[in-house]
C-alpha cells in the first residue's frame, strides 16, 4: 500500500507538478520543489533515477542539485542513489532515522529483513543501553551504513524468511521486528552483537516479561538446540527458572552433545550442567536492573 502511494505521488510529481505548476517545460522543474511536493504527499524517499525523471535536465545537472541540497541538510544519502528528505526536526542527526527508512530501503533491494538483538530488545522495553547503530538481520552479509548520525549494521542470517516477525507503524510506513521469542534466541545465538554474554543476561531479565513460553518453545525448533541450551541457563541465572523449565524438554530431546556458553573460551575444568548439557566455562555477571 505505501509503495502504491510513493508510485502515485511520483506520477503526480511529474504529470501535474511539471505540467501544471511550471508548465509543458520538465527541464524548469527543480530539485527543491520536487522534495517539497513528494514530502507533501507523505514521500520521504527517492532514487537518483526517479529525480532524474521527474526534474528533466542533464544527469550532471539534476546530480549537483541534489548536492546543493545535501550541503544545506535537506536531504541525505544513506545509499548511494538512494535519497531521503529530512525535516527540519531531524537536521540534527543529518539524516531520518532509521526506522523511518529501513523498510523503504529493503524493498529497493527486494530484501527480507527484520531488526533484531539489541535494536529489536529496545522496542520491547529491555533498553538496559542504547545500541549504538539499528540491527538488521538480512540473508546475507552487507556493509554498514553511515548516514549523519545514523548507523545501521546488518547481521547475516539465511534462513530469516522462516523467522516470526512483528510489524510496527512508523511516522513513515511500517518495519519488521523479530518476536521477543526470537530476539532472545538470537541474543545468545549473536553475543558478539549483544555487548557479550553478561550484557545479553541484563537485557534478557528485561525482556523476560515479554517472553510467551509457548512461542519461546515454537521459536527454538527454528534455531541451533545450541542456543536453547544457552538460554535456558541465562534464563536461571537472571531468575526466571519457570520460563527456562519450557526449554528443558526440548534440549534434552534434541541436543546430541554438550556444548559451551561461550565458544571461544576454554572448557577444560569448567562445570557441566546436565541439564542444559552445558558446560559453563565462563562466569556471566548481569547488572542489576531497577
Amino acid at each position: 500500500m505505501g509503495k502504491n502511494r510513493n508510485a502515485r505521488a511520483r506520477r503526480l510529481c511529474l504529470n501535474v507538478m511539471t505540467s501544471v505548476v511550471f508548465g509543458e517545460n520538465c527541464n524548469a522543474m527543480r530539485a527543491i520543489e520536487y522534495i517539497k511536493y513528494l514530502a507533501s504527499n507523505g514521500v520521504h524517499h527517492f532514487s537518483s533515477s526517479e529525480a532524474m525523471e521527474a526534474i528533466g535536465g542533464t544527469p550532471p545537472a539534476v546530480r549537483a542539485q541534489l548536492r546543493r541540497l545535501k550541503r544545506q541538510g535537506l536531504i541525505a544519502e544513506p545509499l548511494r542513489g538512494f535519497h531521503v528528505i529530512v525535516p527540519p526536526e531531524y537536521m540534527r542527526l543529518g539524516c531520518l532515522p532509521a526506522d523511518h527508512f529501513i523498510h523503504q530501503l529493503m524493498q529497493r533491494w527486494s530484501e527480507p529483513y527484520y531488526v533484531g538483538l539489541l535494536s529489536a530488545a529496545e522496542r520491547y522495553g529491555a533498553a538496559h543501553q542504547r545500541p549504538q547503530a539499528t540491527q538488521v538481520m538480512v540473508r546475507r552479509n552487507r556493509k554498514a551504513i553511515a548516514c549523519g548520525l545514523v548507523r545501521i549494521v546488518f547481521i547475516a542470517r539465511g534462513d530469516i524468511d522462516r523467522m516470526p516477525v512483528r510489524k510496527f507503524n512508523t511516522p513513515r510506513g511500517v518495519l519488521r521486528y523479530s518476536t521477543p521469542e526470537v530476539t532472545a534466541l538470537e541474543l545468545v545465538g549473536y553475543p558478539g552483537h549483544a555487548g557479550g554474554l553478561s550484557n545479553v543476561a541484563t537485557v534478557l531479565s528485561e525482556l523476560a516479561e515479554e517472553l510467551d513460553a509457548e512461542k519461546l518453545l515454537e521459536s527454538a525448533g527454528l534455531c541451533p538446540v545450541s542456543w536453547s541450551q544457552r538460554l535456558g541457563h541465562l534464563l536461571e541465572q537472571v531468575g526466571q527458572g519457570d520460563l527456562a523449565q519450557t526449554l528443558v524438554p526440548f534440549v534434552q530431546e534434541s541436543a546430541r552433545s554438550y556444548t559451551s556458553l561461550r565458544r571461544a573460551a576454554a572448557i577444560r575444568g569448567a562445570r557441566r550442567v546436565a541439564k542444559w548439557k552445558l558446560i559453563v566455562n565462563v562466569e556471566v555477571e548481569p547488572d542489576a536492573v531497577l
